[in-house]
């Protein structure tokens, strides 16, 4: 995290510092550091701002360092780099929350590249502490560029830690006298226990980050749309067996079907068919709408671990004991591609009608002409339009009842009252993106303020039960 180039930082600036500036800088450095490490997202622009001070201070004090020090071309390299990246981040501040995080990850890696370098031609515990540094920039770097969910955590972390240390030894620097700020051994000890310690924490937050990842849901091929697609709705495109978290005395399959979005605009939606074992004769059918799970594509039920959990269906054993078949739409864009209408009532409905035409396709099950549409939160507002759209849109479905269980059918009620609940602001984000993509009248300037923008893009990115949620959700509370 930059401990032991910080505390060499510190000791270049000294000696060329007027006490009293170099113990104000330290002070002010200390508290702006201490204040990015334990609330790193608090404002994204005061992120931005000081990730932009810390490479400024670090690469203008390494550039300074005097010709005859040791490795010239090594401060150089790490100066430049570091005043490179905070030059971008004030020309492009807009540029966006990767950017931001990839520019920063950058310059630890490079830092942690050339505190190695230095460390290979140091001695004794000098030696070990470059090592230590090097090897927990690299790390910290390498892992906010692979692990997206805590880049922003990393870098404020990273960043806030380096300028505390900076900041400590520029103030403890200044009350000592030249001779012993310019000896180049203060504290060889503490600065060899604070690189060890960086780079365990490093390698801890590695392991950490590989656990989350290996729970993140992937969209697999299954979903990609076939070279040759039917533009009637609710045609049967694929469909294999599907075995998880389907109770006993049930067998499964997920599908793949065509449906229609928005002004007739044929589309393909994925989705989960469960029948019970040795029914004999047609079974009645439960199409299910699931709650809110997510915006992304990487969202739909039949993608996550936990598919029926996912969208708060408890009742699925009830189900299959009844004899009864669920089919359970993923609705169109979470699993497949493009944009996902969330609370958006006709083309979820649409999806609920098409998903029971591709089941009475299914060879292996025996259905029921009698359907009854159930669901929940995101689900109960898309039961509702289901109701009101089966006469219109699929008349040969016989709809037996619509059963709604806490609709979110009043949106300006919804959004009126997201930010008196833990996750709302994720439910808000979700809304934001589904109805700024869907119609062109609604425009995200006009319901997120510009410094919020790249945060809510984000959070609207991530899955409701995705374990990488916590770190995302406590990364944007405010």
């Amino acid at each position: 995290m930059g401990q032991v180039q910080g505390a060499s930082l510190a000791e270049r600036a000294v000696g060329r510092l007027p006490r009293w500036a170099a113990l104000t800088v330290g002070i002010v450095a200390s508290l702006v550091g201490l204040v990015l490490a334990t609330r790193p997202f608090r404002s994204l622009a005061v992120l931005v701002m000081v990730v932009i001070l810390a490479l400024v201070v670090s690469g203008v004090v390494d550039l300074a360092t005097p010709a005859a020090t040791r490795q010239r071309w090594l401060s150089l390299v790490r100066g430049l780099t570091q005043v490179a990246a905070a030059l971008a981040l004030l020309l492009w501040p807009g540029s966006g929350l990767r950017v931001i995080t990839a520019l920063a990850a950058l310059a630890l890696v490079v830092a942690g590249v050339t505190a190695l370098v230095e460390g290979a031609g140091a001695e004794g515990s000098a030696r070990w502490a470059g090592f230590g540094v090097g090897f927990a920039q690299v790390v910290l770097g390498v892992l906010a560029l692979s692990w997206p969910d805590v880049a922003v955590l990393v870098v404020a972390i990273a960043f806030g830690v380096r300028l505390v240390v900076f900041g400590v030894r520029l103030a403890v620097g200044s009350r000592r006298s030249q001779a012993s700020s310019s000896s180049g051994r203060p504290h060889s000890r503490w600065r060899l226990a604070t690189s060890i310690t960086a780079a365990i924490g490093a390698v801890l937050l590695a392991l950490v980050s590989l656990l989350v990842q290996r729970g993140t849901p992937q969209v697999d091929a299954f979903y990609a749309a076939p070279d040759s697609v039917p533009t009637a709705p609710g045609q049967l495109l694929r469909s294999e067996p599907f075995d998880r978290d389907v109770p006993a005395g049930a067998t499964a399959w997920r599908i793949l079907y065509t449906t229609t979005r928005d002004d007739g605009v044929p589309a393909i939606a994925s989705g989960i068919v469960v029948a019970p074992v040795g029914v004999e004769g047609p079974t009645p059918v439960v199409a299910w709408a699931h709650g809110t799970t997510g915006w992304a594509t990487e969202c739909a039920p039949s993608v996550l671990e936990h598919p029926f959990e996912a969208g708060a269906l408890f009742s699925l054993d009830a189900v299959i004991k009844r004899g009864w078949t669920l089919v359970a739409t993923d609705y169109v864009g979470l699993g497949t591609e493009g944009s996902h209408p969330y609370l958006i009532g006709e083309p979820a409905a649409r999806s609920v009608l098409d998903s029971v035409r591709a089941a009475h396709q299914l060879n292996a099950v025996n259905l029921a002409e009698s359907t009854v549409v159930w669901g929940h939160s995101q689900g109960g507002h898309a039961a509702l339009w289901t109701g009101m759209l089966a006469g219109s849109y699929a008349p040969e479905l016989v709809i037996a009842g619509v059963a709604a269980l806490a609709p979110a059918s009043n949106l300006a009620g919804l959004v009126d009252v997201v930010g008196s609940i833990r996750v709302g602001s994720l439910f808000g984000a979700y809304v934001v993106q589904s109805y700024t993509d869907t119609y062109a009248d609604v425009r995200y300037d006009d319901y997120v303020r510009p410094g919020a923008q790249v945060i809510v893009r984000e959070m609207a990115a991530r899955c409701l039960s995705d374990r990488s949620r916590t770190c995302r959700f406590a990364s944007f509370r405010r």
